[in-house]
């Protein structure tokens, strides 16, 4: 029966932390803004099947069924105590509203069942930012399950402790990143627990500091991790302007979150104006940059990241060896110990954030398992806030995101070449 192919979501907690985090941000803020969130699938050359679509239609009607138990609750009061209980005591009344999603088939095979697809999610602001992680995990399950089938979990458990193994033996301290784009809900159960069996039996100097997942982190007893997401300083800079952005973005997370330390993402409108504008944010107010327990690495170049990184603090009079740096963009094994030989040469701290290649590296049946089976380059992104166009300009010129028009204005602002 096609019922059994449906996508059913196992907890509202089955996503990644900083959606939570800036749920409260934003209820704290924008409690009246309303948000435009829309779906881009990167490599045009995939298509997806008519029968996925529709499952992902119904699908989502299923979410509506969605509660944060009184378990999950108590858990996370213990868990994030900068949760304040009014957060709590409104997650707990959360429910989502399938009618906020829009989603539009378009057809482009003969048969007309194959094609490409238009997903939006509009709404308050505080309510459509919890969608974007399950959407994209329950399309890319259902892609799987129904499309693109030519893959199975053998191996799989192999193939995760033999990255936690190296990880760990060349001393790397790393985090399992990978619930939007995973290959199934199966999978990252898996993943997650073959990194703890693994961490918990290592001899070597590395650590596995926990998972993005708060469902995951509560069903294995690790550690919860996760900051604030690109989508924070976009719809900071729309609402309030993009003259000062990066700081207003910081000040306002730091009134939230007073008493807690969290790592900021740099790359939101390019790491060179994220570093000048700390350099002045922080030069005045040195105390401030102690808030701040390190920056996170998420496109461009990871190795020249570091240098510009170490030339900022060191700009403000602070020792690289006291911050940690975060890589998190598309990493790989062999990536993850270049890195961290490179950091370890030229005294940074630095751990990882490891997403797809964990929970969705595969490889096609056919082939006999050596032909990579690829992950959906998806994303979805903050679109508008209160009718204003959000965008990101990233250090990757492929990944900037948003109206054309508005995003040739913003770079002229910074002064960023189009």
């Amino acid at each position: 029966m096609e019922e059994n192919n449906l996508y059913i979501p196992q907890s509202l907690l089955d996503c990644d932390l900083y959606k939570f985090t800036m749920q409260h941000a934003i209820g704290h803020h924008f409690p009246e803004t309303r948000a435009l969130y829309r779906f881009t699938h990167r490599d045009p050359g995939v298509l997806f099947p008519r029968r996925c679509i529709d499952l992902l239609h119904k699908s989502i009607q299923r979410f509506g069924d969605l509660r944060l138990t009184t378990e999950e609750k108590n858990w996370l009061a213990n868990t994030c105590p900068y949760f304040p209980k009014e957060y709590l005591e409104y997650l707990s009344e959360f429910r989502f509203d399938p009618a906020q999603i829009s989603i539009r088939f378009n057809p482009v095979s003969e048969d007309g069942e194959e094609g490409r697809v238009e997903i939006e999610a509009s709404g308050l602001w505080r309510e459509t930012i919890l969608w974007e992680v399950h959407v994209m995990a329950c399309l890319s399950e259902l892609y799987f399950r129904v499309g693109a089938t030519d893959w199975s979990h053998e191996g799989q458990k192999e193939i995760a402790s033999a990255k936690a193994q190296a990880w760990l033996q060349a001393g790397c301290i790393f985090s399992e990143l990978g619930t939007r784009r995973r290959r199934s809900f199966y999978t990252h159960d898996l993943v997650v627990a073959t990194l703890k069996q693994e961490a918990d039996k290592s001899s070597g100097p590395g650590v596995f500091l926990g998972t993005s997942n708060p469902y995951f982190a509560k069903k294995y007893g690790i550690r919860v991790v996760g900051t604030i997401a690109h989508e924070w300083f976009m719809g900071v800079a729309a609402l309030k302007g993009y003259e000062g952005a990066n700081i207003n973005a910081l000040a306002l997370w730091e009134e939230t979150y007073p008493n807690t330390s969290f790592i900021a993402p740099t790359d939101t409108f390019s790491t060179r104006v994220f570093f000048q504008a700390c350099l002045l944010f922080f030069l005045f107010d040195p105390a401030r940059a102690e808030k701040w327990s390190g920056l996170r690495q998420d496109s461009g170049n990871p190795f020249e990241f570091a240098l510009a990184a170490k030339a900022m603090y060191e700009g403000i009079g602070i020792d690289i060896r006291t911050k940690n740096i975060i890589y998190s963009d598309a990493l790989n094994s062999d990536m993850v110990l270049q890195l961290k030989k490179y950091c370890d040469d030229n005294g940074f701290k630095c751990s990882f954030g490891i997403g797809t290649n964990l929970t969705n590296d595969f490889k096609t049946k056919s082939s006999g398992y050596t032909e990579k089976s690829r992950a959906l380059n998806m994303v979805i992104k903050l679109a508008k806030v209160d009718d204003e166009d959000c965008v990101k300009i990233s250090d990757d010129l492929s990944k900037n995101t948003g109206d054309k028009a508005s995003v040739a204005r913003v770079k002229k602002l910074y002064g960023i070449p189009t």
